[in-house]
């Protein structure tokens, strides 16, 4: 019997004994880049040549942007993504004006966008790698450095040139996981900041129509104009609230960036492995390399510190669900059930937030946006919408984890800005941003 390409060869041969890179760190690699075939045969060599070429290309910083957005863009392309249509682009553009017109009633910050955009998921790829590179590089620079920093003195004296192989290769696995997750990532998201995170240009109101429509076909009862035009209303308001609050943008990709940047290794088991391991047998160093080697331990600072952004993060979310149902009571009948949909779709946590983990090293599911919409719902009601928004000029004034566990009673005994005087508003708040980071609540 002959061997057939991609198939499982003659009989009492596996699919994969005619795959040469079986049990090398190249498997991984290729595996993740489409290389092999469904039965995991013999890949496509000239192609996979030009691929690892290009995934060994010389690059600055830990990961090969590159390469990166190349990869993301064939893994989303597995997947139809049509050009997106003129028509398709009117829409987009005609829902998120409408939207703002809408949410003029709901907030005194004015409109954030300056242009509008409907993205294929390719575009989406391209449009918001910049920002991926700032949230991506700290913790894949610490990836990529753990392993030469957990290898035994002796074994670095002993592996030489060998070392700067497995830099190019860990780098390489590294620009392969993001490309495939981003390209992944590209098929679920529904606009530019559908996972809470500003990726996009500044300004720029973007949805996804080819994903928006896949979202309304799953909504029976919903017409797919009603399910536009609500994510365009929280399209707007993210865009609405990052543009009216100027250091909120900085301060959740910062933080992002900050966490994975100082990330910890737990190098002694890394250590273990290696002194046990034989340099020259590929398959003991692809099992080292895919078994748990750079698994992350954080701190705990750092889990402070992701306690504090996912509770930012939150506010973020319910204040976009406040404005938005606040928009939508009088207005929009299926409103209600697109908000329900939406605060689940985010609270448990889709492919977007499962990828984002693997990419970042952190989950950014706002699992207390119904406490953080009630707060601020709660506290426009007995204060008005000014005082709502108001907490938003400093990340001094914003609710904490404790407030979110009694959502109605935040300020509840503070006087509402309209209660004091001009002079005394500019006074109180000059002394909160000059007075060294105290916390007013505590007085």
């Amino acid at each position: 019997m002959s061997d057939t390409p991609g198939g499982s060869g003659p009989a009492g041969q596996g699919p994969d004994d005619d795959n040469p890179f079986k049990g090398t760190p190249f498997e991984q690699i290729f595996s993740q880049m489409g290389g092999f075939g469904a039965g995991g045969g013999m890949p496509d060599l000239n192609a996979l040549m030009a691929q690892m070429q290009s995934l060994f290309a010389p690059h600055e910083g830990p990961v090969n942007w590159q390469t990166v957005t190349d990869l993301a863009r064939r893994t989303a392309a597995q997947e139809p993504d049509p050009t997106v249509t003129a028509a398709q682009s009117g829409a987009v553009a005609d829902a998120v004006r409408l939207a703002d017109h809408w949410l003029d009633t709901t907030t005194e910050f004015p409109s954030g966008v300056t242009t509008t955009a409907a993205w294929s998921r390719a575009e989406w790829i391209v449009e918001t790698i910049d920002v991926w590179k700032v949230l991506v590089e700290p913790i894949a620079g610490s990836a990529t450095s753990a392993l030469g920093q957990a290898m035994p003195e002796e074994m670095k004296q002993l592996a030489g040139p060998l070392m700067a192989m497995l830099g190019k290769a860990s780098a390489a696995m590294v620009a392969s996981q993001v490309g495939s997750g981003l390209g992944a990532l590209a098929g679920d998201v529904l606009s530019a900041s559908d996972i809470g995170l500003p990726l996009g240009p500044i300004g720029k109101a973007a949805l996804l129509p080819t994903n928006v429509a896949a979202f309304a076909a799953e909504l029976p009862g919903v017409t797919t104009d009603d399910v536009l035009l609500y994510l365009a209303l929280r399209e707007a308001a993210h865009q609405r609230l990052f543009a009216g609050v100027p250091w909120l943008r900085d301060h959740l990709i910062g933080a992002v960036a900050e966490y994975g940047a100082g990330m910890d290794f737990d190098t002694s088991g890394m250590e273990e492995k290696l002194r046990g391991m034989d340099m020259a047998n590929p398959e003991a160093m692809q099992e080292a390399l895919a078994g748990g080697l750079f698994d992350p331990e954080p701190s705990a600072a750092q889990k402070a510190a992701l306690e504090k952004l996912e509770v930012t993060l939150a506010l973020v979310e319910g204040w976009v669900d406040e404005v938005v149902s606040q928009a939508t009571a009088e207005r929009m009948p299926a409103a209600a059930k697109l908000q329900e949909t939406v605060r689940r779709r985010r609270a448990a946590g889709g492919p977007a937030e499962q990828t984002f983990a693997t990419l970042v090293g952190l989950e950014l599911r706002p699992r207390r946006l119904r406490d953080a919409s009630t707060l601020w719902g709660s506290l426009r009601t007995r204060q008005g919408a000014e005082a709502r928004d108001g907490v938003w000029m400093s990340p001094h004034l914003l609710p904490t984890a404790e407030d979110l566990d009694d959502p109605l009673g935040f300020r509840e005994d503070s006087v509402s800005p309209g209660e004091l005087s001009d002079e005394e508003f500019d006074a109180g708040l000059r002394d909160l941003l000059d007075g060294g980071g105290d916390d007013p609540r505590s007085e």
